[in-house]
């Protein structure tokens, strides 16, 4: 019995503007019609003796991370929600503590969510001839084979062979090497890059972290016992994991335990750590350019383009990453794209809306897309699921003003119910308690006009809600 751990709580802010605070790139469809998320779980569904995953995500991803399990049609064991990040290993302990919580001791597969294998199938098999090792006690982490002497990973050494498994011991782990160490790995043919993925028992794995990082091991425990259901999800006690040190699976358990096993991978992986790696796993054109979108590029060569709203034309560039969104540009050398995370610093510190969400905003129930603002208002372009509903709310500084232009809606407006179809509209006066629903099959779609003295999102006062929510 094999349980998928998906370690889901990463910003990808090296992928901005498209990877944002709010939508981070593993719930992005970077490569094909699949988010990397979901192709993280589509690539084990085929294991022998895979079970359903367990999911660790942060709070204010978990409504994505379930519509995209749902899009599957794949039912996890559980999605545990992190009310703030504490790295991988205490993510993985309490996956574990998870796994165990039915008396099972189920060997663990721990997966980031936004990683690229373009071999499914090579992957496939790597797990289940690692499966016997994980079972019998040992610790498993999957060395990629590498290409160049990267300087941006991780490295393991490895150690002796053991016979038959196509696995090694581990000889010791190396930080990030300078370009000449990077060469001499390279050329000593026993050096791979860490991938952050793992295979173990989750009993093994909990007992080595009580070992080597009792801190981490009790405060983890204290955070799963204290949780509490919210609706289909499992929130971690706050205070107790907030109390817990943040530190890596590498660092607190595999560059210390006495039984770890390397196993070598030549998957085409990437961990997409910037657009550069989009651009070499990507296919590209006879000049060399990876384009998506409306592009269109003349003498341009050796760059990736990518328009998501609108035409994007690239004329005499080369070796350029260009990413178009409603409400943002990046132009930037395809050598540097690393300092792209400077720019999202520079954004958050500046506390511009761009580095923590699109202009269109997901929500459990739909979307909105702000299509225009100014002082004192804003208008907002409203899609509602079918069977959905927005909270029973009020707003303290701003009135509403919607027009339906798809389907039916059912609106709430203090002590009336009215029913609303295409070219109808109401007003929503300030501070008065109202409700949006689709009571339809159809999309519902509307225009919003909001007005007043303040329009920020916080203005909300929610008073029922379908699903759980008292933020966002």
């Amino acid at each position: 019995m094999i349980v998928p751990v998906i370690l889901s709580g990463g910003s990808g802010s090296r992928l901005w503007p498209l990877s944002r605070e709010l939508y981070p790139k593993q719930f992005l469809p970077l490569v094909d019609s699949y988010t990397l998320f979901q192709s993280t779980v589509l690539r084990i569904q085929a294991i022998q003796g895979i079970m359903a995953p367990v999911v660790i995500c942060n709070h204010e991803h978990r409504f994505m991370a379930a519509e995209q399990l749902r899009t599957l049609n794949i039912a996890p064991a559980a999605v545990i929600l992190e009310p703030v990040g504490r790295n991988t290993a205490p993510a993985t302990a309490v996956a574990a503590l998870q796994a165990m919580a039915a008396g099972d001791d189920p060997v663990l597969l721990v997966l980031p969510a936004d990683h690229i294998i373009t071999d499914t199938e090579g992957f496939q098999r790597a797990v289940e001839r690692a499966a016997p090792q994980a079972e019998n006690g040992r610790l498993i982490t999957f060395g990629i084979v590498p290409t160049a002497p990267e300087t941006g990973y991780g490295y393991i050494k490895a150690g002796a062979p053991l016979a038959g498994t196509g696995l090694f011991t581990v000889d010791r782990f190396v930080e990030k090497p300078d370009a000449p160490t990077a060469q001499a790995y390279i050329e000593a043919g026993d050096y791979y890059w860490n991938s952050g993925m793992f295979m173990f028992r989750a009993s093994v794995f909990l007992e080595e972290l009580a070992g080597w990082a009792p801190a981490i091991a009790s405060a983890c425990r204290q955070a799963y016992v204290d949780g509490h259901a919210d609706l289909d999800f499992l929130r971690l006690d706050r205070t107790a994991f907030e109390a817990c040190p943040s530190d890596s699976i590498d660092y607190v358990v595999m560059e210390k335990t006495r039984n770890a096993l390397v196993m070598p991978l030549h998957v085409g992986w990437s961990d997409v750590g910037a657009w550069s790696a989009l651009w070499q796993v990507g296919e590209r054109d006879a000049q060399g350019n990876l384009l998506s979108g409306d592009v269109l590029a003349v003498a341009t060569r050796n760059s990736y383009i990518r328009a998501e709203s609108r035409l994007v034309a690239a004329v005499g560039v080369s070796d350029l990453i260009i990413v178009e969104t409603a409400d943002a540009i990046l132009v930037a050398q395809r050598e540097q794209v690393q300092e792209v995370k400077t720019v999202v610093n520079r954004l958050n510190a500046a506390r511009r809306e761009e580095a923590r969400n699109h202009r269109k905003v997901y929500r459990p129930w739909g979307t909105y897309d702000c299509i225009d603002n100014a002082e004192r208002f804003q208008v907002k372009h409203i899609t509602v699921n079918p069977g959905a509903s927005l909270s029973l709310q009020m707003h303290h500084h701003r009135a509403e003003h919607w027009t339906v232009v798809r389907g039916t809606a059912r609106v709430i407006c203090g002590d009336e119910v009215s029913l609303l179809t295409e070219n109808q509209s109401t007003y929503i006066p300030v501070g008065t308690p109202h409700r949006l629903e689709n009571p339809g099959k159809i999309l519902l779609e509307l225009i919003e006009v909001q007005s007043g003295s303040y329009l920020g999102e916080d203005d909300i006062v929610r008073f029922e809600d379908n699903y759980g929510r008292q933020d966002g």
